[in-house]
């Protein structure tokens, strides 16, 4: 459900803590039957590497005939993230693109100069109870890509790499690490995984990244001697070497992170942009609807409804 039902980013709260440079906590939002908790972007930290947006979908669970319908909306200057760990997602896009995603497979879409999508929960889920608990988040294009055709890529669970050992298992998304690549073809240095950790275990973060970061979906974990719990992020300083010890329960984080743009990014609804001027044409673009003559088009079977864009 990469959409933001808000115009300004609504950034989560954040203290300090010696081992690590920035400590986020998300906030919570509900958006009418299921809980968003927003990690990125915060107030002192808007990205991670090229993540710029972080949301927990979920969990939730759905009565028969419930789902999620998020309608077609837009986007620009991004890529968009869907991971699950329950439910499922039905896909459909301007590119053409038409998948349900369901847990431990990758939807990859980039932006580029405007795409257009819809995400609902499919028929065959709604035809009993349901949950939905996931992460979506976006990266921010370089500036050299900001203009590229959109495109769509999908992976599933078992071309992702795995790597399990004593009581760590991990499945890398995007990127580079642990020398892993996934599949998907991306902009500029990354990487991004789920990781489960039995009781007691302990995972090193890549080194060789210039940003890092943890999410902690479940369980706790300690980090130089200090415990933290879920849900937060926690984002450490370049350089350091990190290592992560699952609490008495086991825990399950997303890692992430990669090199910094050049930049900061602007971000409106779901724009992102390294100028203005490229979100104001995109407002505009989308309030006229000249669907299939500007940057936008309707995904080719959910043309009926649209997402209007905010007053």
């Amino acid at each position: 459900m990469s959409w933001n039902p808000a115009l300004e980013p609504g950034c989560p709260g954040e203290t300090g803590s010696d081992p690590i440079e920035t400590l986020i906590i998300p906030r919570a939002r509900d958006l009418g039957g299921f809980e968003v908790r927003r990690a990125l972007p915060a107030p002192k930290r808007q990205m991670v590497g090229p993540f710029i947006f972080f949301d927990q979908a979920g969990p939730a669970e759905l009565l028969t005939g419930q789902g999620i319908d998020v309608r077609p909306h837009p986007h620009i200057g991004l890529g968009t993230v869907t991971y699950l760990f329950r439910g499922d997602f039905h896909h459909r896009d301007s590119t053409g693109a038409d998948q349900v995603i369901r847990p431990g497979a990758l939807n990859w879409m980039v932006a580029g100069r405007g795409v257009t999508h819809s995400e609902r929960t499919t028929a065959q889920a709604r035809s009993g109870p349901n949950s939905l608990f996931g992460i979506q988040t976006w990266l921010a294009l370089p500036e050299a890509h900001e203009d590229d055709a959109p495109s769509f890529e999908h992976h599933g669970k078992e071309t992702l790499p795995m790597i399990e050992d004593n009581g760590v298992s991990l499945r890398l998304i995007l990127g580079t690490a642990y020398g892993e690549r996934a599949p998907a073809k991306l902009p500029s240095e990354t990487f991004y995984a789920d990781v489960t950790l039995a009781a007691g275990r302990r995972l090193p973060l890549p080194d060789e990244h210039e940003d890092r970061g943890i999410y902690i979906v479940d369980g706790t974990i300690r980090v130089a001697g200090q415990d933290y719990g879920a849900p937060q992020m926690m984002v450490f300083r370049p350089g350091d070497r990190i290592t992560v010890e699952a609490g008495e329960t086991g825990a399950r984080i997303m890692i992430l992170g990669g090199a910094t743009l050049s930049g900061p990014r602007y971000i409106w609804w779901n724009f992102v942009a390294s100028s203005r001027e490229r979100i104001e044409a995109a407002k505009a673009e989308w309030r006229e609807q000249r669907w299939g003559q500007g940057l936008f088009d309707l995904p080719a079977d959910d043309r009926d409804e649209h997402i209007p864009l905010p007053a």
